[in-house]
C-alpha cells in the first residue's frame, strides 16, 4: 500500500497482516480524493476509525492543513506512528487513542470544526455507523460546508435514507464514488 499522490507520493505505508484491519484500497482513496480535489489543500480532515492512517495521511500528502487521526486498536494506533514516522510527519496531525465517539466529545468540546470526516467502522459495526452519524449532527465539529464521506459495506446502508436533526438535514446515497461530484 503506498500514497497516491503529493509530497509523500509512492511511499510505501504499512500494514496489520490478518482480517483484523481493513485498509481502504489504493483505488479507493484514489478515486475519493480525485472527487475531493482541490478543496483538500489546506482543509481540517478527520479520519475516524483510521486504521492504517492511509486516508489521513493521503489528506496530509496532498495539503491539508491538519489531520486529526481517531484509533482505539493498540495495533493500529502503534501502526499509524510507525507510518506517521516513515514519512516524516511531525507536525499537522493529531492522533487520538479512544473510542470515536468519546474522542468526537472531546473534539466537540474543544470547539474544532472539520472541513471533511471520513468515517470508517468495522464493516460487521453497523451500529458505530449510526452512533457516529448521530453525535456528528448534534456536535459542532461540522459546518455547513463540511463534507462527512462513510465507507461501508454495501449492504450496510440498503437504500437511500434521510437523517435529520434539529439542525442538520442530511442525505445519504449509496452511489459509487466515481459517480460523484463536488460543486
Amino acid at each position: 500500500m503506498r500514497i497516491i499522490s503529493g509530497t509523500h507520493r509512492g511511499l510505501t505505508l504499512r500494514t496489520l497482516k490478518g482480517a483484523n484491519l481493513r485498509p481502504t484500497s489504493e483505488q479507493l482513496r484514489e478515486t475519493l480524493f480525485d472527487v475531493l480535489g482541490p478543496r483538500v489543500a489546506g482543509s481540517r480532515f478527520l479520519d475516524a476509525y483510521a486504521g492504517s492512517g492511509a486516508v489521513g495521511l493521503e489528506a496530509l500528502s496532498r495539503g491539508a492543513r491538519e489531520v486529526v487521526f481517531i484509533e482505539n486498536h493498540r495495533p493500529a494506533v502503534e501502526l499509524i506512528r510507525k507510518n506517521l514516522a516513515a514519512l516524516g510527519i511531525e507536525s499537522g496531525c493529531r492522533l487520538m487513542t479512544s473510542p470515536v465517539l468519546d474522542a468526537l466529545d472531546r473534539l466537540d468540546e474543544e470547539r474544532a470544526a472539520f472541513d471533511f470526516v471520513f468515517l470508517d467502522p468495522p464493516y460487521a459495526e453497523v451500529r458505530e455507523y449510526h452512533h457516529a452519524l448521530r453525535q456528528l449532527a448534534r456536535s459542532t465539529l461540522l459546518t455547513p460546508d463540511s463534507l462527512v464521506i462513510a465507507e461501508h459495506s454495501r449492504h450496510t446502508f440498503a437504500a437511500r435514507a434521510k437523517f435529520a436533526t434539529a439542525t442538520r438535514n442530511w442525505r445519504f446515497t449509496t452511489r459509487p464514488l466515481n459517480d460523484c461530484k463536488i460543486r
